[in-house]
């Protein structure tokens, strides 16, 4: 009998740290057990241009990416049976309109649809310093069974490049989706 693949919602929203995004990407495409479904905030497609010097379409993931508007997205609906919703990085203002319940475009609808069928949303603020605002968005969203994993990074496996210091995050990220690879672990 073959075993399901995970599905997995990537959504990558417009704050910086795309770093964390690309890392992420990158480390998704090596693996075969898994389906990602992938989504773009505009601002997103600013910050990978700005901060990763090439445009986010010219990297060439295979992964299906779904427009921002597009409702017929199969992770807009529970029936799709996603498995989990990664948030990476997350904005300000996503946090913000996920928390509120509000589901105006496919990030938001995605984040809605995983919360209200229990599965994982794992939510990678990268913002700082936090107000009190996204605090209380951050805890409301923690209450409803999401997963803050915030981006900061670690520093005792000695990460030698910007994308090594990324990689201790989305190791995390990873961790926290249940998804198998290879990381740094501590005492080992």
């Amino acid at each position: 009998m073959n075993k399901r693949k995970r599905k997995i919602v990537v959504a990558i929203a417009g704050s910086s740290g795309s770093i964390y995004a690309k890392v992420l990407l990158d480390k998704l495409s090596q693996m075969t057990d898994v389906v990602v479904g992938l989504v773009l905030s505009d601002n997103a497609r600013v910050n990978w241009k700005l901060e990763n010097h090439e445009d986010f379409n010219a990297v060439g993931y295979s992964f299906k990416e779904y427009g921002k508007q597009d409702f017929y997205a199969p992770f807009a609906s529970g029936s799709a049976q996603y498995d989990t919703m990664i948030i990476c990085p997350a904005s300000m203002g996503i946090v913000g309109r996920v928390a509120a319940g509000i589901s105006n475009d496919l990030m938001t609808r995605a984040a809605d649809v995983i919360l209200k069928e229990r599965r994982k949303l794992i939510v990678v603020p990268r913002e700082t310093p936090f107000s009190l605002i996204h605090l209380r968005n951050m805890t409301s969203l923690t209450e409803a069974g999401a997963i803050i994993c915030p981006a900061i990074p670690s520093f005792y496996s000695d990460p030698k490049s910007p994308e090594e210091i990324a990689a201790t995050v989305v190791d995390r990220v990873l961790d926290l989706a249940q998804l198998e690879h290879e990381s740094y672990r501590w005492g080992e």
